[in-house]
């Protein structure tokens, strides 16, 4: 199988979600293959300072958040509870480690290549890594993506005073007042986790609600639940520039639309208004590769790009910057090179918020569905009457269920409660089966759970919950 004229069949430049899972997958499937990653640890963005440190401080957070704001109380569990911060900071970094090492034994497992440093193209199937060039038949683009900068604030994790997500997930100490600019899921998330510790948190976002892009419903409902959390919102707010001195930075706002210039002040300030794909520095050029107005590589259905070799996968390309999106991607690029049919459903996939409770959604939100013409009916049910959420006393939020009026057809599942975050799961293997809202409410769920909140919401697009 191997083609003896490069030192490659398969290289991977990055070992993010979609990189490392590429490079195992073309490994099982008999190719010989490499992995360039500049990082000391493999994993990239995701495992290192994204999804699993943060994870891990929602949860330990979460845990402090219970035994401080008077929901063990509830349960007759009292004493005193105290926070040691390196402590928690520590778990978090055990956990990181043991899932870095993981991948680091699967690419031994699977006799993967690690190459250590910064790769750049030389040309469309060559690759140069710090002094050494390698050559590669295929090679898949999958260098994620960075925080977007915020001209007039500048980051600076070293000081700890104004910080991006990775500096927020590594401060010393509970800000007295963290402002949040960015009202998308990881302000929100590294937001919940402060606010947990002890933080003052106010959340300064441009658009006038929060959470782009998720339905419209959750979105409000989600202000709504964080508001009572204790997070100030301003909304409809445009942050202009930023002043450290000290231990203070001052804040200019004025309003999105215009108006009146405001100063606000903080102990902390986190910049999360997005991110963008790393192309700089690939030299793409040379291997004959253009990015499009956003930075992206352009993309045909199954992962190619203009150029014969060159594949791209994961937040380099067009779609939500999520790393099980790029997992996925990671799997089928893999299964195409090795001439198989790796396919993935862009229109099934899941995203979640890990706040407390916590928001998901798949498919479309009930606006895109009426933008695109589509007839539906919605189903909704609240976890008010949820004997599970009722007996645990976790009853904020509901499950709702958007379906095609004429095929009864899923086309979205949106959800703020304890568990959304799995039980989207549920919605998403429905809506991949192509199932309706029947199916969904005549499937079996095992009582008392949360999950049958869901099953609810589906007979409810029939006007025919049992429980409201």
């Amino acid at each position: 199988m191997a083609d003896h004229s490069y030192d490659y069949d398969v290289l991977v430049i990055g070992a993010g979600p979609g990189g490392y899972v590429a490079a195992i997958r073309a490994a099982q499937l008999g190719l010989k293959t490499a992995c360039i990653e500049s990082r000391e640890t493999l994993g990239g963005t995701c495992l290192n300072v994204g999804c699993i440190p943060s994870k891990a401080l929602l949860h330990g957070s979460e845990l402090y958040d219970h035994a401080k704001s008077g929901h063990m109380a509830t349960w007759g569990l009292g004493g005193e509870v105290t926070l040691d911060l390196d402590r928690m900071m520590e778990e978090k970094t055990k956990a990181v480690n043991e899932l870095t090492g993981g991948i680091e034994f699967l690419f031994k497992k699977n006799k993967i290549t690690w190459l250590k440093g910064h790769g750049a193209f030389t040309d469309a199937h060559t690759v140069k890594v710090g002094d050494d060039t390698v050559t590669a038949k295929d090679i898949v683009i999958a260098t994620g993506s960075s925080v977007t900068p915020l001209p007039g604030v500048e980051v600076d994790n070293a000081a700890k005073r104004i910080v991006d997500s990775t500096g927020a997930l590594d401060l010393e100490e509970v800000p007295e007042h963290l402002v949040v600019i960015g009202g998308g899921v990881i302000g929100l998330e590294l937001g919940s986790v402060w606010r947990r510790l002890g933080a003052k948190v106010t959340v300064v976002e441009y658009l006038d609600k929060l959470l782009p892009g998720m339905d419209e419903e959750v979105r409000k409902e989600a202000g709504k639940i964080f508001k009572k959390q204790g997070m100030e919102m301003k909304l409809g707010t445009k942050v202009t520039g930023a002043n450290v001195k000290g231990k203070k930075v001052t804040l200019t706002l004025e309003p999105a639309k215009g108006g009146e210039e405001e100063t606000l002040e903080a102990t902390h300030v986190l910049v999360s208004i997005g991110r963008r794909p790393n192309t700089d520095g690939l030299e793409l050029d040379r291997a004959g590769l253009q990015v499009d107005n956003r930075g992206r590589v352009e993309i045909d259905h199954d992962f190619k790009t203009g150029v014969e070799g060159i594949w791209a996968i994961g937040d380099v390309v067009k779609g939500p910057m999520l790393a099980h999106k790029a997992e996925d991607e990671g799997i089928a690029v893999a299964e195409n090179i090795a001439g198989q049919t790796g396919i993935v459903n862009h229109d099934v996939i899941p995203s979640v918020v890990y706040t407390a409770p916590e928001i998901a959604g798949v498919g479309l939100t009930e606006e895109e569905a009426k933008e695109k013409g589509i007839s539906v009916k919605v189903g909704k049910f609240p976890m008010m009457a949820n004997s599970r959420a009722k007996a645990n006393r976790d009853t904020d939020g509901f499950v709702k269920v958007i379906a095609d009026a004429e095929t009864d057809r899923v086309v979205g599942v949106w959800m703020i409660n304890t568990l959304a975050g799995t039980m989207i799961a549920q919605a998403a293997q429905a809506m991949e089966f192509g199932a309706t809202s029947e199916d969904i409410a005549y499937t079996c769920h095992a009582h008392p759970t949360h999950a049958e909140a869901f099953k609810e919401a589906a007979m409810a697009v029939q006007g025919k919950p049992i429980h409201i």
